[in-house]
């Protein structure tokens, strides 16, 4: 039985929902978690395959293999990924910055756009599970997923600023905030093969069902039908096209430079399926 991790974000709920509706899934069991989790149970093999941080690939690019056509990214604004900060991000040098613990690839862009892009040298420090605030001497804190999406519904007297959106407007291609990866034990099988075509149908299906997967998901509740609506259709994208894979190599280009990675990794797909 192939072992699938489940983001719990409301990002990948389109996706899992067309995924489980209308295919056989039968032969898989879900594991449910937020990124880091999930990134470290592919790793000691808990799990064969799950929509994975991105930098967890550069970490580790011989261990794994890449689903082809499928990501979670951004081409501008995620809406899920903020910065919210005390100052102008302009003047955060010098300063602490708190670090979600749920995604390293997040993590790794903020450094990157605050040395790179914004010449600030700032210290971080990681927050523990579940922390939305900042201390008294921190100056921006980084939040992801549900966490960023509920905190900017409070309307925060802060500053906020959305990574994928400063990404875009500095380099003018999308980023890719996971990848779909397996472990390479798994990779050539028919069990992977068959999900992956499975992954791409639903996918490609997820715009015309919006309506539908709104009333059976539970993030409606807290972000209401439009706003809920307009983070799938306008934020989130599952693809991974060429541009998707200009802005992940051009993403581990920069980790490179930054000394965040020891390499930038060739990318290794699995085969379609026969």
């Amino acid at each position: 039985m192939l072992k699938i991790g489940q983001i719990e974000y409301a990002n990948c709920t389109p996706l899992f929902h067309m995924l489980r509706k209308y295919f056989p899934c039968t032969g898989y069991e879900f594991v449910r978690g937020v990124p880091a989790k999930l990134n470290q149970m592919l790793l000691e093999g808990e799990i064969d395959v799950c929509p994975s941080s991105s930098i967890e690939y550069a970490y580790h690019p011989e261990r794994y293999k890449i689903m082809p056509e499928l990501s979670i990214s951004s081409i501008g604004a995620v809406a899920s990924v903020l910065l919210f900060s005390r100052v102008p991000i302009d003047q955060l040098d010098n300063r602490k910055i708190l670090l979600s613990s749920e995604s390293a690839t997040s993590v790794n862009l903020l450094k990157i756009l605050l040395a790179k892009r914004f010449s600030c040298s700032c210290t971080y420090e990681v927050t523990r599970a579940g922390s939305t605030c900042m201390d008294g001497d921190s100056s921006a804190i980084l939040l992801i997923g549900d966490s960023a999406l509920r905190r900017s519904l409070e309307k925060p007297d802060v500053f906020v600023y959305d990574l994928g959106e400063l990404w875009h407007t500095w380099t003018g291609l999308p980023f890719v905030f996971a990848l779909w990866l397996c472990r390479n034990e798994v990779a050539e099988g028919a069990e992977l093969k068959n999900l992956a075509h499975q992954l791409i149908k639903a996918k490609e299906a997820v715009p015309g069902h919006l309506d539908e997967i709104l009333t059976h998901t539970k993030e409606i509740d807290w972000m209401g039908r439009d706003r809920l609506l307009a983070y799938w259709r306008d934020s989130i994208s599952y693809q991974l096209d060429q541009g998707a894979q200009a802005g992940l190599m051009l993403y581990y280009t920069k980790c490179f430079e930054c000394r965040l990675i020891d390499a930038v990794p060739v990318l290794h797909f699995t085969s379609p399926r026969d």
